[in-house]
């Protein structure tokens, strides 16, 4: 039952820590196809801490929020909620230090199913909006973009599938015998070419697929090198960018062309240095 005198009052350090842990319990049950009733859950914790059921919704989907911007799973029936306080991304910090496997859960090979589904639009190039200070250290500490590019096994399991996707597409367009001729480049012949995934158009031409896989949303930020960003302005009318996202669960794909600068934000992080 909720407690009155903790209506409208900011929730402690053990209520936070209380309610991520119980969202990513609910989480590794959604990953794993386990069933759990939602409602049972916050029944729970609206007993635990006093709180209202409605503070108790609104919360994870101030978890979601958070998990969002750390390129991570959430639960697909708690929506984004943007507006918390940076209590709940220090919340999230500590349950991740304490369990740091719910950070890069591991991928099992996935299949493809309905091509129909697989493709989907780009998200719209939108203004950063401001970062709470909390949020900022999170991802420092937990950072995206560095997890899905040393996460070697994500990265290899994502061309794998782009490759079965293609294969499977020029089959159905009526010609086996492109996807017959369909390499993994990035497996064959190692990193370098700038790209990862040799395809070809129902008509012939090639098209040279840089391919960008995280587990986590469509906004999830991603590393370019210059050597692929070199391939996209030698080559910009074949080479292009598969962004699979929502890897784990259920992987989607979007794609970006050349000139990048009109779909995504390019910004410098790395240089190389000499003596």
């Amino acid at each position: 039952m909720a407690d009155g005198t903790k209506v409208g009052t900011i929730w402690t350090d053990g209520d936070l820590d209380q309610i991520v842990a119980d969202y990513f319990a609910m989480l590794a049950d959604d990953l794993a196809g386990r069933s759990y009733v939602k409602s049972q859950h916050n029944e729970i914790l609206t007993s635990r801490t006093g709180r209202t059921r409605g503070s108790v919704e609104y919360k994870y989907q101030n978890i979601s929020a958070v998990l969002d911007k750390l390129g991570m799973h959430r639960i697909p029936g708690y929506k984004p909620a943007a507006h918390y306080q940076g209590a709940i991304a220090e919340a999230i910090g500590r349950y991740l230090v304490r369990d740091p496997a719910a950070v890069m859960p591991t991928v099992e090979n996935i299949k493809v199913d309905a091509l129909a589904e697989i493709f989907v639009p780009p998200p719209q190039l939108a203004p950063e909006p401001p970062i709470p200070d909390a949020l900022r250290r999170l991802i420092g500490k937990f950072d995206p973009v560095e997890r899905d590019r040393r996460n070697h096994a994500l990265g290899r399991a994502g061309e794998k599938f782009v490759v079965e996707v293609e294969r499977r597409q020029l089959t159905d367009a009526g010609r086996p015998d492109l996807s017959r001729r369909v390499r993994w480049v990035a497996e064959e012949d190692g990193d370098g070419a700038g790209y990862d995934v040799l395809s070809f158009a129902p008509s012939g031409g090639e098209r040279l697929l840089e391919v960008k896989t995280t587990n986590g949303s469509a906004r999830t930020p991603f590393f370019l090198t210059r050597n692929e960003l070199d391939s996209a302005m030698d080559r910009p009318e074949d080479w292009c960018i598969y962004r699979v996202h929502l890897f784990a669960r259920s992987p989607r794909i979007f794609t970006v062309a050349p000139p990048l600068e009109g779909s995504i934000r390019l910004r410098p992080e790395l240089w190389r240095a000499s003596l």
